[in-house]
């Protein structure tokens, strides 16, 4: 589909938050990217429950969106920052417990490596708590990557 002259591209977002009522920030983040000009979700991850990799803090709930963009890679990086910054998103530290984290993993086949943005996400394929429920809505992007293989990373599917 075309808006505005633009194609559209599928992109999937990952989707994060430990702090405050984490299920609730994640259904509003799902809404804000709907709601979003250029953005539009096609569909979203049920949420899964993980303990935090690489960081500290409560138990995370994450969940991964499939949309279809008319804004640029970049573009829609900001966009997600400012879903992120608009749910009170806080950056103290490096891997600090977060109200929301919105990651873009993938943007159609781009490859991306620049200062401010990488494409693939550079440590999607290492994260089961990506690849769980990467896999329940787009299962192709995951075949050569199987997230049972992260041994002590525990992914728990929330009821719906």
């Amino acid at each position: 589909m075309t808006t505005g002259g633009r194609p559209e591209v599928t992109a999937h977002v990952a989707l994060g938050a430990n702090l405050g009522d984490a299920a609730r920030t994640l259904r509003d983040a799902l809404e804000c990217l709907d709601h979003t000009p250029g953005i539009r979700l096609v569909k979203a991850s049920s949420l899964y429950r993980t303990a935090p990799v690489d960081a500290s803090g409560p138990d995370y709930l994450n969940a991964v969106a499939e949309v279809a963009t008319t804004l640029t890679a970049p573009g829609l990086l900001a966009a997600l920052q400012a879903i992120e910054n608009a749910a009170g998103r806080q950056r103290p530290y490096r891997n600090a417990p977060r109200t929301l984290d919105l990651d873009l993993l993938l943007y159609g086949s781009a490859r991306i490596d620049s200062p401010r943005l990488t494409v693939p996400h550079p440590r999607m394929w290492q994260r089961a708590f990506v690849l769980v429920p990467l896999k329940e809505i787009a299962p192709e992007m995951v075949r050569d990557h199987e997230p049972g293989q992260f041994a002590g990373q525990v992914v728990e599917r929330l009821p719906d």
